[in-house]
């Protein structure tokens, strides 16, 4: 207990207090809930990827006749709910004027939708739709997302912002690495588990995942409790006593968001999402058809790329920060994040000097095995032919070199085709990839996507200002929960019907034009502007004074007869000590 509370508990430095704008036990209260932030964020992302390794199985015992086509609506259902519901949940966190009762109800939707995906087996029918239902809350209580960044941005100073959506993006990225790590780690429980309830409530390795949801669920609940998390807006404290007005409302309306920048950078949003998706989703097929890997190659062989470029991620999102403190974020966004996202599209264009290898069935796989080979489990291969030979056999043990039809009813051959399917007509005229270029491309995108996705919403924030911004924060969440859902069947279908060149070609030429609109925008793509004028003559003022008390001599006495103008940020500073206190 002692060092959690030691974690949530950060002291300010010397430097952290020289504004004035709060006490040391406010800025200790401040960081706290800030990152309770992070650990909601951590936990919405678990929430999403703990299940995807073990829900197909699951899916299948619970009904077998389900089907992957149902799979696919179970796996959509999170991001359209979070989709649809970003937007509101973000504008009723505006019209409280707090997000605490926002997430607490979104909390305890999460917490009982986790529960129904854990308890489906008590339900005699209809078991496929029950499991879709609570993703599809479980999307919904994602949805608080929203508020999280939009808290996020009034609770952080200019210079701490980011810094801490860095964090935030951490955080979501470690919930996408541990989600898979832990469904691995509750294997142990078996298929069959242990029984809870009357033997008729188990808990497995498919049930424990969603119990592990609601238990961090219900700890993330009471973090939200008001002993716990008190709510800290800054931001608007910070434009207060920059602009000199005399209450939050008044600072944010008379300030006016560059909304074509904000629109640009949902928009950057949605591309930056769309292009990250594709790649999650055709990664495994693209590698099974260009390396003619094995279903079990190509898990195993990407579970260890995927590893590696989340390490590289993670390190990437903590040299954010001390690199933006030398160049500009749009400058860092444009070359750092969008021109690498360009780039590991760009490479993935097939280079390589022969096609890729088909998976064809015909006698010559069959004769060519009989000929070298008399055990089960072959490979028989050709690399000299455009058709590949890589098909795997299992033969009769009885009869190692049979050649019965393998459709027929009495054989126990089968086969396990390696390549690129024929079905897919580009396969037979394009030319093939390299492993090399895949690596690298991922090696790009790995280090170009938290970049991108990091800097779009720290700008973004501070381009809409000190105001409330859950109805914003909310559209640009909903439109990465579009592309989430968009992409993959788009891109699916370009790659399928067309190929390498169109998939990677129109990705890069996407990501390429974005990049340029971006470039286009640099110069508005920075944080609305202060009126700085009375707190530039309090500083003056104060300078003088001293000056005086030192014996400068007339120069001082003259400075010090316009006193009056000071008066105005003085009373600012006054009204901003007393929101503190209140």
């Amino acid at each position: 207990m002692d060092q959690l509370r030691k974690y949530l508990l950060k002291k300010p430095k010397a430097n952290d207090m020289l504004d004035g704008l709060e006490t040391e036990i406010e800025y200790t209260e401040r960081w706290t809930s800030v990152r309770i932030i992070y650990y909601t964020m951590f936990l919405m992302s678990l929430g999403f990827s703990i299940i995807l390794t073990g829900v197909w199985p699951y899916l299948d015992k619970l009904d077998p006749h389900a089907g992957k086509e149902f799979l696919g609506w179970i796996v959509a259902a999170n991001p359209v709910g979070q989709m649809i519901f970003s937007p509101l949940i973000g504008w009723w966190g505006n019209r409280l004027g707090s997000i605490r009762l926002p997430l607490l109800c979104s909390l305890a939707m999460f917490s009982i939708a986790s529960g129904i995906y854990s308890c489906l087996e008590l339900f005699s029918s209809h078991q496929k739709y029950w499991m879709l239902y609570s993703r599809f809350l479980i999307g919904v209580s994602s949805s608080s997302v929203a508020v999280c960044r939009s808290y996020l941005s009034a609770a952080t100073k200019m210079k701490e912002r980011t810094g801490a959506v860095s964090m935030v993006s951490l955080a979501q990225t470690l919930g996408f690495i541990v989600g898979p790590v832990l469904q691995g780690a509750v294997t142990l429980f078996g298929e069959d588990g242990y029984p809870l309830l009357r033997n008729k409530l188990h808990l497995n390795m498919y049930t424990a995942t969603g119990w592990i949801n609601v238990l961090m669920g219900i700890l993330n609940f009471c973090l939200f409790l008001p002993f716990v998390f008190k709510e800290k807006r800054i931001a608007a404290r910070e434009a207060m006593l920059q602009q000199g007005k005399q209450s939050e409302k008044e600072t944010w309306k008379s300030m006016k968001p560059d909304y074509l920048s904000a629109w640009t950078l949902i928009f950057a949003f949605f591309i930056l999402v769309f292009n990250f998706v594709f790649l999650e989703t055709l990664a495994t097929p693209l590698t099974m058809d260009m390396f003619a890997w094995t279903k079990a190659e190509a898990l195993y062989y990407m579970a260890w790329v995927m590893g590696v470029g989340a390490i590289l991620a993670s390190a990437m999102f903590l040299m954010i920060g001390p690199l933006c403190k030398r160049i500009p974020e749009q400058h860092v966004l444009i070359w750092g994040g969008f021109f690498l996202m360009v780039l590991g599209r760009a490479v993935y264009i097939p280079m390589s000097d022969s096609p890729p290898k088909l998976a064809i069935p015909d006698n010559q796989t069959l004769l060519l095995a009989e000929q070298e080979y008399s055990s089960p489990y072959v490979y028989g291969s050709n690399f000299t032919n455009v058709y590949s030979n890589l098909t795997r056999v299992d033969f009769d043990s009885a009869d190692p070199l049979s050649t019965k039809a393998p459709a027929s009813a009495s054989t126990t051959t089968s086969q396990d085709l390696l390549g690129c399917p024929p079905a897919q007509e580009w396969c037979k005229t394009t030319r093939g990839m390299t492993i090399f270029q895949f690596l690298l491309g991922y090696a790009f995108t790995a280090i170009g996507y938290p970049i991108g996705v990091t800097l779009i919403t720290t700008i973004f924030s501070k381009v809409l200002g000190p105001r409330p911004q859950g109805t914003w924060m909310g559209i640009m969440t909903g439109s990465g929960c579009l592309s989430r859902a968009l992409g993959p069947v788009f891109l699916s279908t370009i790659y399928t019907k067309y190929g390498l060149y169109w998939t990677f070609g129109t990705t890069a030429v996407m990501m390429a034009f974005t990049m340029l609109w971006l470039w286009q925008m640099r110069r508005r793509l920075t944080p609305m502007q202060y009126d700085t004028t009375y707190a530039d003559e309090e500083l003056t003022v104060m300078s003088t004074r001293k000056e005086q008390r030192t014996g400068t001599g007339e120069e001082g006495v003259e400075m010090d007869n316009v006193p009056n103008k000071s008066h105005r940020a003085e009373n600012c500073l006054r009204n901003v000590n007393d929101i503190n206190q209140k």
